[in-house]
């Protein structure tokens, strides 16, 4: 019987317990893919970098995989947020020692990569699969539980970007004035925030018509100038700031000088899962 291998990105999910001999010789092929990545000898032709050893994680082991969905979702599904996954299969391989052989030829590069951190295995009737991935940062939830944290991050942020001075796209900005932190306007971005995660849609425009004028007006505020930037999946304060003043549109509502006070909130789904963080930016000028 010839040998098979191919990395798989697209799968299903069962969550299953390993047969002992089956857990240990996945275990075995795991150690393996660490050993390698110690002393890796040559890969494609070239004396390969060594990386560090990848931390053994059930849950990347505890899948079963099958065409079906995309990895990540599958692997979520399981319990496991991943940035990054990937898969690697090996059919007619008789022990791990040989998988890895086959592994080593074929996919050096892969299971050197410094992108992931952890790694699991399994072997069942159909042959030997290897889950390389790297976990998620935690949603702003768990690192910020006061949103106005989050916001006063990026306000310290969009200021030094302010004082600076910055160019938007094609557009030159001076440096402008400091914003100040309103909490009327901080309120109206996290009530959007939130809708936008509670009703899963993506818009300047709420569900129930209104746009961010209306919105601050609900909140109290009474505006001469409004502004609104917002984004969707960012798990950080610096992430989504990096975002919009990378973006020429959003960073230009940044730096207009027309602007003297800004609020910031942001909103989860119910799952809190990584991918679902809706963020929101108001930018005012008081009457």
């Amino acid at each position: 019987m010839g040998f098979k291998v191919k990395a798989a990105i697209a799968v299903a999910v069962v969550v299953a317990c390993l047969p002992p001999a089956a857990a240990q010789d996945a275990e075995q092929l795991a150690a393996l893919v660490n050993g390698y990545r110690v002393a890796p000898g040559v890969c494609e032709g070239h004396s390969g970098e060594p990386a560090a050893p990848l931390t053994p994680r059930p849950a990347l082991s505890a899948i079963r995989l099958a065409p079906g969905t995309i990895i990540e979702a599958a692997l979520e599904r399981a319990g496991y947020a991943a940035e990054l996954a990937d898969t690697l299969f090996v059919a007619g391989a008789d022990n791990a020692k040989a998988a890895m052989d086959i592994l080593r030829k074929s996919y050096c590069a892969m299971l050197l990569s410094p992108a992931y951190s952890e790694i699991g295995a399994y072997r069942d009737k159909a042959g030997w699969t290897v889950v390389l991935a790297r976990p998620a940062p935690p949603p702003p939830s768990a690192t910020f539980p006061d949103w106005r944290e989050a916001g006063q991050i990026i306000l310290d942020g969009v200021n030094a970007a302010r004082a600076a001075g910055r160019s938007c796209g094609a557009d030159k900005y001076p440096p402008a004035p400091q914003l100040r932190w309103n909490s009327m306007l901080g309120s109206a971005a996290l009530v959007h925030s939130r809708d936008m995660a509670a009703q899963r849609y993506f818009s300047h425009t709420a569900k129930d018509g209104s746009l961010t004028g209306a919105r601050s007006q609900r909140a109290g505020y009474a505006w001469q100038r409004i502004g609104e930037n917002i984004a969707f999946g960012q798990n950080s304060p610096q992430a989504v700031l990096d975002t919009w003043l990378n973006s020429p549109g959003h960073c230009a509502n940044i730096m207009n000088p027309d602007f003297t006070e800004m609020g910031a909130g942001y909103g989860l789904t119910a799952e809190q899962r990584p991918g679902v963080v809706y963020w929101t930016q108001v930018l005012g000028k008081p009457r």
